[in-house]
């Protein structure tokens, strides 16, 4: 069967078409007799690339027979069935189509088609005669035998798409077609009579339908044809139709969005809604919805990077590319959530720019901080007057991409109140079995977070919620050693600040030794951040004299640091000169990094009460207690002297609030040192949680604390035996000058000391 590709007609069974020569012109003649079948295929496209396809043509084709050929060469087809497409070829040259007769469903009798084949002729009778071209129009109308003749005469003088015109091809149902015609003629109608300004005297209610779906279409195609000509100026409603078409938003989303936007038609730029849905549509439309293609990931250049913008936290870096390297595996977003937990200006922030750069991908911080209400995190429900959508969509609305990496930075910091509890609501957020259909309350559709790269930062995990804890892996960031800070203020620190303020390496020369010098006496941090500001104050002074001294080069030594940086030396402890009995070094973390800590207790003439002072929150109170029945019961006769001595227990800087229980040990070798009258070395620091039963229990922040003893110039350090472990991962410039003992029990500290 002779095969013909057409395009944008209409071709129904049982009709008498008449085509072109230009239409056959590379048929070869034998294959056009009368008698002969050909096969109209009907193209999507007008032009098709490359050879034909299924893809390329409607599903539905039309078989007819050529009953004649005319002098010049045209064809007179009469169709005789629709076929259903199966196989296209190319056979010496020519197409060749392999399909199978598709017929027509009968769900409407001969006799009820006929009917309202009248009906709809009489309907086009009555309009055409309106018109000064009714006389010839009504000839053309009467000369059409039936309704697939109405269709396929009609259609070319309608103003239908390519796509409504295959739909009458397309429907298998003949009462389908029928009323799909019906329809079409009727908006045709009614579109022509508003075109026309002759308003319709029908009133019922099927009219009034028809209608409204004329005006909307005319509309529709009128503001289409202005957004071509000035697409500058693109209405609200066309740009939020095409921006919701190409966004690739999810069927949910995108009904949403389409509800919200017939909402705002309705309501009219005036209307007193239009506002916040506008507000909506905006934001929804300019999320990235669809999923972006995985990048490759070289862990050499991303070891390169990190290695680059941070120095030390090998503990930490090690972590991060084995993460990298199970996303390289998976191909896709893997493996746990990170949770940075360290003092402050240890970095936890700025290694997540690092991991940003490292894989390619948009950076997006969020800080929470102080927020407290469950609304920051899922947004405000749109019913609310100045709703807004949470901090995380709206973090990755900034982004621009669906797979930025997030740093939500000091989730420890997040707290509740009658509003909700903001961490409660993080838990669908972390957590990447259902993270997958995030729903935000603006929003109120579900998002895909699963592609982004969420990475927590926290200074203690203490206040962080058990739940929301469990879907982290908890990655500890040390504080920094002086060796550590003295190569980060030489290789970043100094040269930035030099930078900033404009000074060339030329001008100014900083040497090793009041770097160092800096670190230890004007810094009292485990971060950088006290450092990173004292770098800069020195290049401030310094700025000015090279501005007063017309650019002669400046010296900055050990001996001239005052003069640049003041008198202010830092208030870090220094160990005791002279041993004292009651009085015992111990040592204590802060959210800065480590301290020593001394405790002070003296013998008063009294009546055996025990005083605590030095603002001590409950849990070390309770270790003051446990530590004086711990002595009493280690040593009955030197305490005999209670019944008419009180005790006094003081820690010092009073105005600093302290809390925890592992100055438990410390306090047993103050009571007991003060109970013997033996004196403590000044040499000893130690640190340990005590129980009632004399056991030495292990504490936290273990690496802050042996910094902190090295730093006071403390050289033999007591830990808990169960703290062992923790040393394998402690820099050897903190502890190579110091001996640490692990101890077990009270009694093994009191023998040792006393």
């Amino acid at each position: 069967m002779t095969v013909i590709p057409v395009y944008n007609i209409i071709l129904l069974p049982d009709v008498v078409f008449y085509f072109k020569k230009d239409i056959y012109k590379n048929i070869p003649e034998e294959k056009l007799q009368p008698g002969s079948e050909i096969l109209f295929l009907m193209l999507k496209q007008e032009e098709v690339e490359g050879d034909l396809s299924l893809e390329d043509i409607m599903p539905v084709a039309v078989k007819g027979v050529i009953e004649k050929i005319d002098e010049e060469g045209s064809l007179q087809i009469r169709t005789v069935e629709r076929s259903a497409v199966q196989e296209i070829s190319r056979e010496n040259g020519l197409l060749a189509a392999v399909g199978e007769e598709r017929p027509d469903v009968e769900d409407i009798s001969e006799e009820e088609l006929r009917q309202r084949f009248e009906r709809l002729r009489a309907s086009l009778l009555q309009f055409v005669q309106k018109f000064p071209w009714g006389v010839w129009a009504r000839s053309y109308v009467l000369h059409w035998r039936n309704m697939h003749e109405m269709i396929c005469a009609i259609s070319n003088l309608l103003d239908l798409t390519v796509e409504e015109k295959y739909a009458f091809l397309g429907t298998d149902s003949k009462s389908e077609r029928c009323a799909l015609i019906e329809q079409t003629i009727h908006e045709f109608i009614e579109r022509t009579e508003v075109t026309e300004e002759a308003q319709s005297a029908e009133k019922d209610r099927q009219e009034k339908m028809y209608r409204e779906a004329a005006i909307k279409k005319q509309i529709d195609y009128l503001q289409k044809q202005l957004d071509e000509m000035h697409p500058e100026n693109v209405s609200d409603v066309r740009g939020f139709e095409i921006k919701i078409e190409e966004s690739g938003m999810n069927e949910t989303a995108k009904l949403e969005a389409q509800k919200v936007l017939n909402r705002m038609k309705q309501e009219g730029k005036d209307g007193h809604e239009y506002g916040m849905l506008h507000d909506y549509l905006d934001f929804v439309t300019s999320l990235s919805w669809k999923k972006e293609e995985f990048k490759e990931i070289d862990l050499a250049e991303a070891e390169r990077i990190l290695d680059e913008d941070h120095f030390g936290l090998k503990k930490v870096k090690e972590r991060i590319i084995q993460q990298l390297a199970v996303m390289v595996l998976n191909k896709k977003q893997a493996g746990s959530i990170l949770l940075f937990v360290g003092a402050p200006g240890t970095g936890k922030t700025s290694i997540g720019q690092s991991i940003a750069k490292a894989l390619g991908r948009k950076y997006v911080r969020i800080s929470l901080g102080g927020v407290r209400d469950e609304a920051e995190i899922r947004g405000h429900r749109r019913t609310y007057i100045g709703a807004m959508p949470g901090r995380i969509m709206e973090g990755i609305k900034r982004s621009g991409v669906s797979n930025p990496v997030v740093i939500l930075d000091e989730v420890d910091k997040l707290s509740r109140d009658y509003s909700g509890d903001p961490a409660s609501a993080l838990l669908e957020v972390l957590d990447p079995e259902q993270n997958t259909n995030f729903t935000d309350h603006y929003m109120n559709v579900p998002y895909d977070l699963s592609d982004v790269l969420f990475v927590c930062t926290a200074n203690s995990a203490d206040t962080i919620p058990e739940p929301l804890l469990n879907r982290m892996e908890v990655i500890r960031f040390s504080g920094y050693t002086a060796v550590d800070k003295f190569h980060i203020a030489k290789k970043h620190l100094l040269p930035r600040a030099m930078e900033s303020t404009g000074i060339r390496p030329a001008d100014l020369r900083v040497t090793d030794k009041a770097i160092q010098k800096t670190i230890e006496e004007y810094t009292m941090e485990a971060g950088v951040r006290g450092l990173k500001k004292q770098m800069d104050a020195l290049c401030r002074s310094a700025a000015v004299r090279i501005v007063k001294g017309g650019g002669k080069t400046l010296t900055v030594n050990a001996r001239s640091l005052s003069d640049y940086l003041g008198n202010q030396p830092s208030g870090h402890e220094r160990k005791l000169k002279e041993a004292i009995p009651g009085v015992v070094t111990g040592l204590a973390w802060t959210e800065a990094g480590g301290e020593i800590l001394f405790i002070e207790t003296k013998l008063l003439k009294g009546s055996g009460k025990l005083t605590i002072t030095g603002q001590l929150g409950d849990v070390m109170k309770e270790s003051a207690q446990i530590a004086l029945s711990v002595v009493k019961d280690l040593y009955p006769n030197e305490c005999g002297k209670l019944k008419d001595h009180d005790i006094h227990i003081h820690v010092p800087a009073g105005a600093v609030p302290k809390d925890g229980p592992s100055a438990g040990i410390t306090l047993v070798t103050a009571l007991a040192s003060l109970m013997t009258g033996k004196a403590v070395s000044t040499e000893y620091a130690m640190t340990g949680e005590v129980s009632l039963r004399g056991c030495v229990m292990p504490i936290g922040g273990l690496p802050e604390k042996l910094m902190a003893a090295q730093r006071a110039g403390i050289s033999k350090v007591l830990i808990p035996e169960e703290n062992k472990s923790e040393l394998d991962d402690i820099p050897f410039e903190v502890t190579y000058k110091l001996e640490i003992i692990p101890v077990k029990k009270v009694t093994e500290v009191l023998k040792m000391l006393l």
